[in-house]
């Protein structure tokens, strides 16, 4: 064993030679590992954090512009229930028409593209995918309209700001279309949600094709990540601060999941640091 000596000559037993550094793995060999680890780290996240979604229709506008991507939290509803105001993505029930139109049936190539962008959560969305606003929780009475022709929950008139095109109030309620602003009060059953889009005079929405089922709820949308220049948060206006806490049953807790897109840059900058390379990372651009 080789000893190290100190200043004054003696040997010291304790200091050992310094270790070899570990050899680094070329970058050719390391760059597929760091996309594969980032593809799975994008999977799960997809399927149990965040996902992002293409806003294809104007029944949220001014809200929500077509061509909009919004961040869906699929988590928050594990804790709690959805709560009035929030701006949620759910799956449409038998009763609901579609949102978006189906195209032709794409080639193998488009198929695959399809599959990799549902996996890391950038496709555009199903048929039955939608979003809009809760206006009424399990057990709230949904009405429109007072004097002024506003929409009420249990009695309560919402200021809604936010709704900028409105239904006419002049067109008798249709059980088929969402046309008219006025319908009957409506009981929300245990379990469901009454929805409304913020752009009532196109929106298809609970008033002529039903409550939604929270089991239904995939998240709730609360950021506008593209295009960057509307980059903003979607908070519960302040007109729902005054309606009364929820009397509704209690609904099951879901398990749910979703993406982060930026997250697995993280995990593939760790695995560089790790291996003593830099890397840079540029803005992501959202594509619609």
């Amino acid at each position: 064993m080789v000893q190290t000596v100190d200043e004054d000559g003696a040997a010291d037993p304790w200091r050992r030679r310094p270790r070899r550094s570990r050899r680094q793995m070329p970058l050719w060999q390391e760059l597929p590992l760091l996309l594969i680890v980032a593809f799975c780290l994008a999977v799960l996240i997809r399927t149990f954090l965040l996902q992002a979604f293409f806003i294809p229709s104007g029944s949220m506008e001014d809200t929500l512009l077509i061509g909009d991507r919004v961040l869906v939290n699929k988590v928050v509803y594990d804790v709690r229930e959805p709560r009035r105001g929030e701006v949620v993505v759910f799956r449409g029930t038998d009763r609901w028409a579609p949102q978006v139109e189906a195209g032709p049936e794409p080639g193998f190539l488009g198929k695959l593209g399809q599959t990799l962008g549902d996996l890391v959560g950038v496709s555009r969305p199903g048929e039955k995918d939608f979003i809009k606003r809760v206006i009424g929780v399990p057990g709230d009475r949904v009405a429109c309209c007072d004097e002024q022709g506003r929409v009420t929950v249990n009695g309560v008139a919402l200021d809604e700001t936010y709704v900028l095109r409105d239904s006419p109030l002049d067109l008798p309620p249709n059980a088929r279309e969402c046309r008219s602003r006025r319908f009957d009060e409506v009981v929300v059953p245990s379990g469901q949600l009454f929805v409304l889009g913020d752009h009532r005079l196109v929106s298809q929405d609970a008033r002529c094709q039903g409550p939604v089922p929270i089991d239904n709820v995939v998240g709730r949308a609360f950021l506008i990540v593209w295009p960057s220049a509307r980059w903003t948060s979607l908070p519960v206006p302040e007109t729902f601060a005054r309606l009364d806490a929820p009397s509704a049953a209690p609904t099951p807790v879901r398990t749910v999941g979703g993406l982060l897109p930026l997250v697995p840059l993280a995990g593939a900058g760790w695995l560089l640091a790790r291996s003593g390379r830099s890397m840079r990372v540029g803005r992501r651009r959202l594509h619609s």
